[in-house]
């Protein structure tokens, strides 16, 4: 006795294209270098502006810290700055929380 769905389920199965796992590769490698253009290599551009203007903190610059406090700076370390915000107001602050340094001139009442 013969069924009539065993050779249609035969004739449905189609047979592999030739030459698929190349051009999967392919399109891994050109995906992966899109991403190191597009998310990678400007984040670590940023890295290196910062660690440059880390570096060059000098007393008397004029800084604005992670959370907003802006003066100038008083006093240099190896990990920490101090920061003076207002007339004898000075807070220590780490290296790393300062995100720019201002123009000469920015703050007036310091």
């Amino acid at each position: 006795m013969s069924f009539p769905i065993s050779p249609v389920i035969a004739q449905a199965a189609a047979p592999q294209p030739q030459g698929g796992g190349m051009s999967l590769i392919i399109m891994m490698v050109v995906l992966f270098g899109l991403m190191y253009f597009m998310m990678i290599r400007p984040q670590m551009k940023r890295q290196k502006e910062h660690r440059a203007l880390i570096a060059g903190l000098a007393k008397g610059d004029e800084v604005v810290t992670n959370g907003g406090i802006a003066g100038r700076v008083d006093e240099v370390g190896e990990t920490f700055i101090t920061v003076e915000i207002a007339a004898n107001v000075k807070v220590k602050v780490q290296k790393g929380a300062v995100q720019q340094v201002l123009p000469k001139g920015s703050l007036k009442s310091v």
